[in-house]
């Protein structure tokens, strides 16, 4: 059965959207092995560790195959070190699946990463879209100090493969303050993958 056309109306500042089926939080406990300062993580957690980083608003549609997932993102601004907040992130499973991210509220980063490690960092504020091509591991980032709220929309059969960051020891890039801005540095526990784990990845087009 086809699902009936719905309109859903976005609060730019909240990240609430009605009609929402789902909705899920990360608390700042649930971040471990993220942030490259695991002092000042562990001494966050002792503090604050219920907080809420991030949460999201999302509807999925009955089809799992030529439908669309879509829903809001809402994140708190805050650092870990000099380190800012950011998503787990994630690559679809079905890898070649892309994604947008539309600016809402607030400033940040789409920081992005294709198998072969490179990088590609797209900042995202209101009424800015953020193409996220297909075979890119991608992942958000808060580098403001208000919330950063974004809409996003993806195919319903994409799956998410959030270990792919972990097996890497991270992302290949970090985000950190840098005075009154951002800077990109490199993460000096990052393992490039190896040519079959990058085969593996891209097999996953289906």
């Amino acid at each position: 059965m086809n699902h009936p056309p719905t309109a859903h109306a976005i609060d730019p500042k909240t990240g609430t959207m009605n009609g929402a089926t789902a909705r899920y939080e990360k608390r700042l406990r649930d971040l471990s092995t993220i942030y490259a300062d695991e002092a000042a993580f562990a001494r966050a957690v002792a503090q604050e560790g219920d907080r809420v980083v991030y949460y999201v608003h999302e509807t999925r549609p009955a089809a799992s195959h030529g439908d669309l997932i879509f829903g809001t993102t809402f994140m708190e601004p805050g650092r870990i070190g000099e380190e800012y907040f950011v998503t787990r992130g994630h690559i679809h499973a079905r890898a070649n699946r892309p994604e947008t991210y539309y600016g809402e509220s607030g400033n940040g980063l789409m920081l992005m990463e294709n198998p072969e490690g490179e990088t590609r960092i797209l900042e995202i504020a209101p009424r800015v879209l953020v193409y996220v091509p297909p075979m890119w591991i991608h992942r958000s980032v808060n580098t403001g100090a208000e919330p950063l709220v974004m809409s996003f929309c993806y195919p319903s059969d994409s799956g998410q493969d959030y270990e792919i960051i972990a097996r890497s020891g991270g992302m290949a890039t970090r985000i950190m303050a840098n005075g009154t801005g951002w800077k990109a540095v490199a993460n000096t526990a990052y393992r490039p993958r190896t040519t079959e784990e990058i085969a593996a990845i891209l097999a996953t087009r289906d």
